[in-house]
This record gives C-alpha cells, sequence and structure tokens, in this order.
C-alpha cells in the first residue's frame, strides 16, 4: 500500500449522507480505589463526563473526521438528552445535524463508566416501541431532500427502529434513481431488506447469522458473501473479519481478501463504524470500491488501536499508507500534523509523552546521556530539531555539519526516541503548543526558568525538568578537536 497516491486520502470533497439510529454516548471516567460496602462492587470515583455522538452519529462523526462533510438525519426524543445531542453535534466540524424529533420515544443514550482504564458498566436508556409513523415519514422527506446534495447514502442500521423495511426500501430506491451508491451497516439476519444497496458490511458474526453458513475460513467467508449477495439482492458485500482482515465481493468480481492492518488492539468498539464512514468518504471522493475498501481496512487498523470510541484522522491514514513499519527510521521522522496525530494516538493510550529539542549535529555521548534521562521518564520521546536554516542563524555559516535530513536519520535510528520533528522557527515554542508534551527536558546551565517553551508547558498544565550536560562532550568541542 506504500505505493498509493498521498491525494487518495484527500476527502475535502467528499459529500456524505447518514440515515439512522443516532444515539448519545456518556462516558464517566474516574479512579477504582474501593469495593463498595453494600456490595462486592467497585466504587467510581467520577473525576471526567464525556459526551459524544453514537450510532448513526458515530458513523457522520468519523466521516468529518477525515475531512469529508456529513450530513446526518435521525430520531431523537423530545428531553435533556436530545439537547446535548445536538449541543456536541454542532460542535463537531464537518457535520450538520437534522434530527427529527419524535415525542412518542426517547433518545437513546448509552453510558459507560470507565475506572482505570477499563470500563465496568454501560447502561442503555432505550425503548422497543417502533417510532411514530409521521416521524419516520418526515424522516424519509428529510433524506431524500438531503441526498440531492450528497454524493452517498450510508444507512446506519443498530436496530433501535429507524431503518424500518418501509423507509429503506424509499431511501434505497431514491438513492438509485439519483445514481447515487447505498452503503448498509446492518443488522438481524434478514440481509434481504436491504435489497438494492451497493455495498454492505457486516462483520463475521453477522455474516453468520444471516447466511447460516460457518465461515470458518476464506472459502467459506466466500461462500457465505455470495449466498447472501444472490438472496438478498445486493451488488456488494464486504465481510469484516477481526484477526483475518476483510474480504470484499464486488459483483461477479474475484474475492479481495485484505489482510488484517491493526498491531496492537486496544478496543474494537465503534470499528465498524470507522469502516462504513471510511468507505463512503473514499467512494463519494472519486475513489474506486477496492481503493475505498483498502483504506477502510487501514483505518479499522488504527482505530482499534485506540481507546473507546474513537475516530481516525486524514494524516493517520497517509502515515499508515507510507509507512507501513512504525518502527522503521522512515516512520519515525514526521511532519507536524504527522506528530500531531500520533501523539493524539499515543495520549488515547494513556502515555506520558516527552520532549527535547535541539541542533544535534554530531550525536556524542552527552547526547545519548540528554535522550536516555529523558527517555527514563516518559512513555514515547520527541525530538524536535532545527532546521538548517535555524542552525546557520543560532551557530554560524559553517553549520551544521550535517544537514536536517541526517540529522534527523541518525536520532530516528536509537531506539530511545519515538519521534524527530524538524522546526523551521527559532524557538520550538510553536511545536510545543501543538502537540503539549508532558514533558520538556533541555540540557544545558540552564534554570527551569530560562529554558524557552517552559511557560507554554507549564501553562497547561505540563512539567518541565533541565538536565546537566556531560563535561567535556559538545558539538563545538568536537569539531575544535577534529580540526587540531
Amino acid at each position: 500500500m506504500s505505493d498509493f497516491p498521498a491525494d487518495l486520502v484527500d476527502f475535502s470533497a467528499a459529500r456524505v449522507l447518514v440515515v439512522g439510529d443516532v444515539m448519545l454516548d456518556r462516558f464517566v471516567y474516574g479512579d477504582v480505589q474501593r469495593i463498595s460496602p453494600e456490595a462486592p462492587i467497585p466504587v467510581i470515583r467520577a473525576e471526567r463526563e464525556l459526551a459524544m455522538p453514537g450510532g448513526a452519529g458515530n458513523v457522520a462523526r468519523n466521516i468529518a473526521a477525515l475531512g469529508a462533510r456529513a450530513t446526518l438525519i435521525g430520531l431523537v426524543g423530545d428531553d435533556t438528552a436530545a439537547d446535548l445531542l445536538n449541543d456536541v453535534l454542532a460542535a463537531e466540524p464537518g457535520i450538520e445535524a437534522r434530527l427529527v424529533v419524535d415525542e412518542t420515544r426517547p433518545t437513546i443514550e448509552k453510558s459507560r463508566f470507565i475506572g482505570s482504564r477499563q470500563q465496568l458498566l454501560r447502561v442503555d436508556r432505550e425503548t422497543s416501541r417502533a417510532p411514530a409513523d409521521d416521524s419516520l415519514a418526515t424522516l424519509i422527506a428529510a433524506a431524500i431532500d438531503a441526498l440531492a446534495d450528497c454524493s452517498v447514502l450510508v444507512l446506519s442500521d443498530y436496530a433501535k427502529g429507524v431503518m424500518a423495511p418501509s423507509v429503506v426500501t424509499k431511501l434505497v430506491a431514491a438513492a438509485a434513481k439519483a445514481g447515487k451508491p447505498v452503503l448498509v451497516d446492518p443488522k438481524g439476519s434478514d440481509f434481504s431488506r436491504y435489497r438494492g444497496a451497493t455495498l454492505v458490511t457486516p462483520n463475521l458474526a453477522e455474516a453468520r447469522l444471516a447466511s447460516g453458513m460457518a465461515c470458518d475460513d476464506d472459502a467459506g467467508v466466500v461462500a457465505a458473501g455470495r449466498r447472501l449477495q444472490a438472496d438478498s439482492g445486493l451488488a456488494g458485500i464486504l465481510i469484516t473479519r477481526g484477526a483475518a482482515g476483510m474480504t470484499l465481493l464486488q459483483g461477479d468480481a474475484a474475492p479481495m481478501h485484505l489482510p488484517a492492518e491493526a498491531r496492537e488492539v486496544f478496543d474494537v468498539s465503534g470499528a465498524g463504524d470507522t469502516v462504513v464512514a471510511t468507505i463512503a468518504a473514499a467512494l463519494a471522493a472519486g475513489r474506486s470500491l477496492p481503493q475505498a475498501a483498502h483504506l477502510a481496512n487501514v483505518a479499522a487498523g488504527i482505530v482499534v488501536g485506540k481507546i473507546g470510541t474513537a475516530v481516525v484522522l486524514p494524516e493517520e491514514l497517509r502515515v499508515a499508507l507510507h509507512m507501513p513499519d512504525p518502527h522503521s527510521f522512515a516512520a519515525k521522522v514526521a511532519t507536524r500534523q504527522q506528530a500531531r496525530a500520533r501523539v493524539d494516538l499515543w495520549r488515547a493510550h494513556g502515555e506520558r509523552i516527552g520532549f527535547t529539542n535541539g541542533v544535534f549535529d554530531l550525536l556524542h555521548p552527552g547526547h545519548l546521556a540528554l535522550l536516555s534521562e529523558v527517555r527514563s521518564q516518559c512513555d514515547r520521546l520527541i525530538v524536535a530539531i532545527n532546521a538548517d536554516a535555524s542552525v546557520k542563524k543560532l551557530k554560524g555559516p559553517q553549520r551544521p555539519v550535517q544537514d536536517e535530513d541526517h540529522r534527523a536519520q541518525l536520532l530516528a535510528a536509537l531506539g530511545m526516541v519515538d519521534l524527530v520533528v524538524v522546526f523551521e522557527e527559532d524557538t520550538p515554542i510553536p511545536l510545543l503548543e501543538l502537540l503539549q508534551p508532558d514533558l520538556l527536558v533541555k540540557g544545558g546551565d540552564y534554570t527551569v526558568d530560562q529554558v524557552v517553551g517552559a511557560d507554554v508547558v507549564r501553562g497547561y498544565g505540563g512539567e518541565v525538568r533541565v538536565s546537566k550536560l556531560v563535561a567535556g562532550q559538545s558539538t563545538t568541542a568536537t569539531i575544535s578537536r577534529l580540526r587540531g
């Protein structure tokens, strides 16, 4: 996949319509230090709460995170949860929400309680009551109206009532009339209600249930998929298979098996939303279905490496596509936005991020001592180096001895270094403001207050330290000794 062009990940012109079961996801985070005296259950001391769009709302959120624009249509109740959901959707750039109020049903809520990075309890607030007929009619009308400005329709079915057979049939027909593809994230055992869809994206368990077949290996998955295509009138099917990757069946074309991209799996929640969102954004941007499937496979590998219901950023896709080995030297040298994407991923894992900066012209034992000291105090170490033009201003026209590319590569080759970023400015302050590391360490005879950027780091609650240099070790001294 390293031969994919960079513009394959440009979704800025994509417009996607998402219709389905919209929910409000709440997350309560806290610390667990004792067991309740009332029952053998942990007590969470709540420290922070987070609300975000769930269900079809998370599909829209994933589409917007990729740089596309999403129009979201679904049902909510006449309640405070709907007010909060509208607020969080309004705060998500790239999403236009057109939610229909159904006074006969509450807004669907899922509250998760997480202690010490482990989900301990989920509380659902929902009803099995079917939506009111007039609410569904209003939703259908709103969706058909919005379809005119979108290139792809996504039906996000969580079996909560919005994706009633009459709704699916009318929306698939409207999209077919407009010549626009329909993607379905399905539920249940009867895929025939999605007849006419361009692509259905079940996971392995859903494919087994709907087909009644084992799906134990590639051949079994293909057989089940072909049966679903034939019996349910589906143009294509993408079966997500967890650690076995994905299988794409498109019309009569040969099956495409995509190996799993994930290196570490932390949380699979929301991965299906990421898959359908990535395919939708890619198709809306003019990519082919095989290209879209490749991108979705890479995106799924990224999102399961995050904790909670997460999204994938374009820069993360670019890094994964063009730097397939995250431990290679090249993968460690990053642009600012690539660095930000990598930091967001590390932070989602709860890792402590350290930062140091300098010229690092000729590596010597003093440099190694500094880097080793910083790395011992954090989980990830970012080294920012001055660009060549900046070095000449600081050190004179004869420096640097090594250009910025070679300096970056040498640092990236060190196992203790996780990321190298070149900065053009005279100081690393803009980079510190962007990345917000937990720890800033500078080597030299300074006080903490004299460290450039210390006020920035301490301003957002980070820590600043000074490391003493190794006596007699400096690039200037090394150059002097070489000159005799």
